[in-house]
């Protein structure tokens, strides 16, 4: 069975309550923060985690460019405080009172908070050398140049690309898939080719196929769920075949908490002919992702869920790809000469970044990196499997709730989140009260997955997302509120 913990199926229609009638009786007046208070001091030590020993926290200090220096701690101050302890004092934001509360942010697969290491960095740039890039030969602009693409190039570092001119910096994953689709897509797929994706894609890997696939008479084939909820892989392989074009999949599926085997994947579609292009927004800010080892010919992220600021993705294509693909826009930069009845166009990247680019945002992504990096993306892994697995076995204690995906075990590995129902009672009712009652933030809706949410036989699902700096005291303040809330509107009924 599917991670089922107390009723067989979410309703379709949840009976739905009219929140400014529920939520008068409670008195605002009274509430008391109830959340646990973290420490708020900046973070001066670097600590291991306990199941990755030998590994390092760096930690930044107020100067962004300031080398950050390990110090280690006795073994049992080491052993009491969790990565999410250590790490949430460097997230400013974390440390703010919500409708009477400790905030508790559990909202992070929608976007992930960011630490000062980046804020200061941001100053830092718009305070000193705010310039354009690439077009001027002035102190200013070559600081600019130098920063923006020291950012390509840790991007590049980070995840193991052949080429730091294999990144391509886009406003967000979205427009890095787009790309693909009006450059590649438009210029390779003919009527009658295949293209194949899963119904738990984001609508962001759907939408410009569709598109696509209306221009150029391709046709989409969609993989469906096994009983477990979980994209049915024996499926995916039967479908492929040399009509085949393209595959379309997540790595981390960002309502079932699911993780697909890219790397086969990858040898079962190149076995046919076929690209593949990975949505990656929900792996690359929690696990190491290396392209080359996975073998993927295009991967996508997006710089607000890993710490970064909004305004900026990426776009990871093999050179040989990339070289072969038209411009996606027309404009400054991207062109090689100008003539007024043709132009000729840059190489990668360039070819693909037309006009200004979101420059700070970039060298946000940077510092971005560097944070992440300084943890150690296996240590934030390692700590998220934790915090995954009793975020869903807190939530498991929940009467009448159903989680969507596979149960964890120890073969099965979920992300850090959790979509679920609970009988009778509207999801967005939910975190309404959550959020008005309690303090704690999480995501109610289709996530921008109503193709997954049907196959699922509901409209709409409550998410909760983690994220390193979270803690197990969060996990058990938001399971206990969960509960009250649960109390509150059946007690209405």
């Amino acid at each position: 069975m599917a991670a089922l913990c107390h009723f067989p199926s979410a309703p379709s229609s949840p009976r739905l309550f009219p929140l400014s009638r529920l939520l008068s009786p409670v008195s605002r007046a009274s509430k008391q923060p109830q959340h646990l208070l973290l420490a708020a001091s900046p973070i001066e030590n670097s600590i291991p985690n306990a199941s990755t020993a030998g590994s390092r926290l760096r930690c930044f200090s107020s100067s962004p460019n300031a080398a950050a220096s390990p110090v280690t701690l006795p073994s049992d101050e080491r052993e009491s405080r969790s990565l999410g302890d250590i790490t949430r004092p460097d997230f400013p934001i974390l440390r703010q009172v919500v409708n009477g509360f400790n905030l508790v942010y559990l909202d992070n697969a929608a976007t992930s908070q960011k630490p000062s290491a980046v804020l200061d960095v941001l100053n830092e740039y718009y305070e000193t050398y705010n310039s354009n890039v690439h077009r001027g030969v002035h102190y200013l602009s070559a600081k600019a140049t130098d920063a923006y693409e020291e950012a390509r190039t840790k991007v590049a570092t980070f995840v193991n690309a052949m080429d730091r001119r294999e990144i391509v910096f886009t406003r967000n994953a979205t427009e890095a898939i787009n790309l693909v689709a009006y450059s590649w897509g438009l210029s390779n797929l003919r009527s009658g080719d295949e293209i194949l994706l899963t119904v738990a894609e984001h609508h962001s890997a759907i939408v410009p196929w569709q598109i696509v696939a209306k221009k150029t008479g391709a046709i989409l084939k969609y993989v469906g769920l096994t009983k477990e909820e979980v994209p049915d892989l024996d499926l995916l392989k039967g479908l492929l075949s040399k009509n085949t074009k393209l595959v379309v999949t997540h790595h981390v599926s960002n309502v079932l908490g699911s993780v697909l085997p890219i790397d086969d994947i990858v040898v079962w579609s190149h076995n046919v002919g076929a690209k593949v292009l990975v949505d990656a927004c929900q792996s690359v800010p929690h696990m190491i992702v290396d392209v080359q080892k996975l073998g993927v010919d295009f991967l996508v992220a997006s710089s607000h869920k890993m710490c970064g600021p909004t305004g900026v993705g990426f776009l990871y294509g093999k050179i040989e790809l990339l070289s072969s693909m038209p411009p996606f826009l027309g404009g400054g930069e991207m062109i090689s000469d100008v003539f007024q009845d043709y132009s000729t166009y840059a190489e990668p990247p360039s070819r693909f970044e037309a006009g200004t680019p979101a420059i700070g945002e970039a060298i946000g992504l940077g510092a971005a990196i560097d944070y992440l990096s300084s943890i150690s993306m296996q240590t934030i892994h390692n700590y998220e499997v934790e915090l995954s697995n009793y975020l869903y076995h807190s939530l498991c204690s929940v009467p009448n709730l159903h989680i969507y995906g596979p149960a964890p075990s120890e073969t099965v590995h979920r992300a850090a989140l959790c979509s679920f129902n609970v009988e009778k009672i509207h999801p967005t009712d939910i975190a309404t009260f959550l959020d008005e009652q309690h303090g704690v933030a999480i995501r109610s809706g289709h996530h921008c997955a109503q193709p997954l949410h049907r196959a699922l036989g509901v409209t709409s699902s409550a998410r909760a997302s983690l994220y390193f700096y979270n803690t197990k005291e969060e996990v058990d303040a938001f399971t206990q509120a969960l509960k009250d809330t649960i109390d509150f509107f059946t007690s209405a009924l």
